[in-house]
C-alpha cells in the first residue's frame, strides 16, 4: 500500500463485522488494515474503507444504489473480478452489462451489494477520458 499521496477515505455501516471483513476480504480481494472492537479498515482499490458496526444505520433495501461507491478498473481486472464474483454468493443489484457499446463511450459496470446492503459499482471504460466527457 503505498502511502505517499493523500488516501480517500470512507467510512459505512454495517451490521456484522464478521460477515463484512469475510465479503471485503475473500470476494472483493481487500486486503485488511486496523482491526478494532466495533470497526476495521479495509483497502478497496487505494482508498481506506473503514467498517462500522452500526446497524441501526445500515440502509433498507429500497434505498439502495441511489448512495453508492465503486471503482473503474481496467478491462481485464473487472473481468477477473467479475468472474470471481459470479463463484460467490453475492447479491447483484446490476448484473454486467456494457452501455454505448462499439463507441469511446463504451462502458461495462455492475453493481453488488455488501452483507449490510451497502452498494458497489464496479466498471470499466473503453476510454478513460470518457468519464469526465459531457
Amino acid at each position: 500500500m503505498e502511502t505517499g499521496a493523500g488516501i480517500l477515505h470512507l467510512s459505512l455501516p454495517v451490521r456484522d463485522l464478521d460477515e463484512a471483513r469475510e465479503f471485503y476480504e475473500n470476494a472483493l480481494g481487500c486486503a485488511i488494515g486496523r482491526v478494532r472492537d466495533g470497526w476495521i479498515d479495509v483497502w478497496f482499490h487505494g482508498m481506506q474503507l473503514t467498517l462500522h458496526v452500526e446497524p441501526s444505520q445500515v440502509l433498507p433495501a429500497d434505498a439502495r444504489r441511489v448512495r453508492h461507491f465503486g471503482v473503474t478498473l481496467r478491462a481485464g481486472e473487472l473481468t477477473e473480478l467479475l468472474a470471481h464474483l459470479e463463484t460467490c454468493s453475492v447479491e447483484w443489484l446490476k448484473r454486467p452489462a456494457t452501455d454505448h457499446a462499439g463507441t469511446s463511450r463504451a462502458q461495462t459496470k455492475a453493481m453488488i451489494a455488501d452483507p449490510s446492503g451497502n452498494a458497489i459499482e464496479l466498471k470499466t471504460y473503453a476510454d478513460p477520458a470518457a468519464a469526465f466527457a459531457d
